[in-house]
């Protein structure tokens, strides 16, 4: 099977003028494992299998309701350097009783860009009540959903903790205060109105990713970047298969 490989390197660039360069700058046809071997893009469970995976983007629980262009295996792909960063989180935390759960990791260009189409149709708001009910649709696109994603650099992930500290071999997802995707003033780290147990095991998290390296985005308790990004100016637009 074949896919393409976009690079682009984007200095703070608005979405079309971002778009409008990644789609000139296509380069030939490669394959799956050419691309891989290439890019330095490795599937985080040949490194850390345990870790558990609910990649929304790869299905229609998520914002926009249907499957994210670009998203056609559930598969969490991140460079080198950041996938032994998380293998390294996820050591640590299990030996207290904890697994990560992964929401995305790479995200495809082409997958940032449904995202803005979606967020600039404002006759769309089937999903209003449970991912923005405080927030007109509008207001999403710039805090919430960037025209130029880090997902795309290949060193950012968006996820949480699972308690496995249970008698059983179940694990449980943390009570973050909000769920995954919340656009909301109360999904970010320090909501002022998240506090006690839910505050606690965000800060558990925010702790456990510092540790290696990740930096958190204060909109997002969900959401970290590897702080020494290993292609900082390089996005990636090859589907995830």
């Amino acid at each position: 099977m074949f896919v393409y490989s976009w690079k682009t390197i984007f200095p703070g660039l608005i979405a079309a003028t971002a778009l409008a360069a990644c789609a000139a700058a296509a380069e030939p046809v490669l394959s799956d494992a050419k691309f891989a071997a290439q890019a330095g893009l490795v599937d985080i469970t040949t490194l850390a299998p345990e870790i558990a995976l609910d990649l929304r983007y790869a299905s229609s629980n998520n914002f926009v309701g249907q499957r994210i262009d670009g998203y056609h295996a559930a598969r969490c792909f991140l460079l080198q350097p950041a996938a032994e960063a998380l293998q390294r989180v996820e050591k640590r935390l299990s030996r207290d009783g904890f697994r990560l759960r992964l929401f995305d990791c790479y995200r495809p260009a082409r997958a940032v860009r449904h995202f803005v189409e979606w967020a600039g149709d404002l006759n769309d708001q089937v999903g209003k009540l449970h991912y923005y009910p405080n927030l007109e649709k509008s207001a999403l696109l710039g805090d919430y959903i960037a025209p130029v994603s880090g997902h795309s650099r290949g060193a950012t992930v968006d996820l949480t903790l699972m308690d496995c500290r249970g008698k059983s071999a179940h694990c449980v997802p943390l009570d973050m205060g909000t769920d995954f995707d919340f656009f909301d003033p109360r999904a970010h780290t320090d909501a002022p109105d998240i506090r006690g147990i839910p505050h606690e095991n965000r800060h558990r998290l925010l702790d456990a990713m510092a540790l290696e390296g990740f930096r958190n985005y204060a909109l997002e308790w969900w959401h970290y970047s590897l702080d020494m990004e290993p292609a900082p100016e390089t996005l990636f637009d090859v589907p995830i298969q």
